[in-house]
């Protein structure tokens, strides 16, 4: 065997000259690891995210044990089996065309390899099994020593609070029954099982309770705005002037005190009917927590929920597919890492702080990004976020919300690990997210109105090829990473579109309208539309 193709896959010198023995290789190993994090509900009152203390820690020797490839493929007979096969003729072959039909033979093999893994994730999986799932690596000398260090620097638990999840942990939530499986084009089978339609009801009913809170929540703040201003009013007319000529008795009102008593009027009129609304909405709100009491006493007597085995399966397999589109057709699809396609430092590669810095970079420039509007209630909601340890390019949005719940469900983002260019593979899923919400709120007239309609009637208008979608995502990559800087980018019409319907913040347009005419244009309709009331 060739001595590098043999460092390669971890063949030493006082390993001999013969390949490990297939039973030797994979015997039955009880070295455990579990890789998870928990889910909770969506917190509405959050604004913003909290950008973490650090991005790295000391590099942990995750890569070092001699047994790390061994344990990987331990308990996962054919898959296992088949995919060391065809790594072990990819690595040796030498012909270009040889090494080529090989790659092509191992992406399937790897796949299966992966959910077989996957089916597992309910118990405490070794910790090479998780590496596998988590960073592709299957085998630790695919990449160089300096690769393994920096990947041993990567923080593995989640300690920002933000629902971003490596794929050994979004396994385990779907595994636990914490989050709902991911939606898929297949039709659903219509007899569902019990815990199934309880679930789907329980989310239903959270998204409710969500809504109604952030209605109580509105009103609350507005009455006791309400009621600030009657006190401030009260202390005004309670203020009089002093006539000394008098011995220092109190004159009668003054303008001011008399335009306040006109206020307080106002204002206590406005009281009384939002002290109306309110009792409405704390009956509203007392019913839906009523069923959803009764629904969560039916959960609890079906016991844990734990998703079958097949469901997992069907995760896994949207895990690959989610892949597939970050990817590309014209992509690298070969699914393990490798030193020649890792590019770059720790700061290039996908981790969950990263994404992290980088969303709070793209929502600073599109603060509207994260909110949704239902029933005349705005919050802000992250989708949920899985690092897929691929080389695609871009991110995707693969639902933007889920359909038991549009009012406060998270909906989820799938972002490569190993793009060429971090910041517009996340902005990529950003442009995603944006494009279909908008495409669910126009609903039939997503070609007429809104921000989708005024975009698709200028792309028609130009008669360009290629799907609208991925133009206006390309399109909003430029926004967000040349626009917001001054760097005239876009087409003028699709600068006035974004403008309109996806703003910068005030403090940025500030300093654009100085940048150029066409900002300055921009900024001066702003103010136009301002004084209209068709703004």
């Amino acid at each position: 065997m060739d001595p590098d193709v043999a460092d390669l896959i971890g063949i030493g010198d006082d390993a001999g000259d013969e390949t490990p023995d297939f039973s030797d290789l994979f015997g039955d190993t009880s070295d455990s690891d579990d890789g998870g994090g928990d889910s909770g509900p969506v917190d509405l009152s959050v604004r913003t995210f909290t950008r973490p203390a650090r991005i790295e820690e000391e590099s942990k020797p995750l890569f070092s044990d001699k047994d790390y490839y061994k344990t990987a493929l331990t308990g996962e007979g054919d898959a296992s089996k088949r995919t060391h096969t065809i790594l072990g003729q990819f690595l040796q072959a030498q012909d270009p065309q040889d090494r080529s039909m090989h790659r092509g033979r191992l992406i399937p093999a790897y796949w299966d390899l992966f959910a077989s893994i996957a089916r597992k994730i309910s118990s405490r999986l070794p910790q090479p099994k998780v590496m596998v799932l988590r960073f592709g690596l299957l085998l630790p000398t695919m990449v160089s020593a300096e690769q393994r260090t920096m990947l041993g620097q990567v923080i593995m638990d989640n300690q920002t609070g933000e629902p971003i999840y490596y794929v050994d942990e979004w396994l385990g939530e779907v595994a636990r029954g914490r989050v709902s499986t991911s939606a898929t084009d297949e039709t659903k089978p219509s007899n569902r099982r019990e815990p199934d339609k309880i679930n789907a009801l329980l989310e239903k009913n959270r998204g409710k309770r969500d809504a109604q809170l952030n209605v109580v929540r509105n009103a609350v703040t507005e009455m006791a705005s309400l009621e600030d201003e009657l006190k401030e009013r009260v202390d005004i007319i309670g203020s009089h002037d002093l006539r000394p000529e008098y011995e220092n008795m109190p004159s009668p009102y003054n303008d001011m005190q008399r335009s306040a008593i006109g206020e307080i009027t106002n204002i206590m009129r406005r009281l009384a009917i939002l002290n109306k609304e309110l009792t409405s909405h704390y009956r509203e709100l007392d019913s839906i927590m009523d069923q959803l009491q009764e629904l969560e006493e039916r959960e609890e007597e079906a016991g844990e929920v734990r998703v079958d085995v097949k469901e997992i399966s069907e995760e896994a397999n949207t895990v690959r597919q989610m892949t597939k589109l970050c990817v590309g057709r014209q992509g690298n699809h070969f699914p393990l890492l490798m030193r020649q396609y890792l590019r770059g430092t720790l700061m290039d590669v996908g981790t969950r702080e990263n994404v992290l810095n980088m969303l709070a970079d793209a929502e600073y420039f599109d603060p509207g990004v994260f909110l949704r509007t239902f029933k005349m209630q705005t919050n802000r909601i992250v989708p949920n976020v899985i690092l897929l340890p691929c080389f695609g390019d871009q991110g995707v949005c693969w639902e933007p919300f889920e359909r038991y719940n549009r009012a406060s469900s998270r909906g989820r983002l799938a972002i490569p690990m190993y793009p060429k260019d971090l910041r517009s593979a996340v902005v990529a899923a950003l442009g995603d997210l944006r494009w279909q919400i908008a495409k669910e709120k126009a609903q039939h007239y997503w070609m007429e109105e809104g921000l989708t309609g005024w975009y698709y009637q200028w792309f028609e208008g130009r008669r360009t090829r290629g799907d609208v979608k991925d133009a206006f995502i390309q399109d909003y990559i430029l926004w967000i990473t040349k626009e917001s800087e001054g760097t005239q980018k876009l087409d003028r019409e699709v600068r006035g579109i974004f403008w309109r319907y996806m703003p910068f913040p005030q403090e940025v347009k500030e300093k654009l309208k100085n940048r150029g005419f066409v900002y300055s244009e921009l900024y001066k309709k702003d103010i136009n539309r301002s004084m209209s009331d068709g703004y």
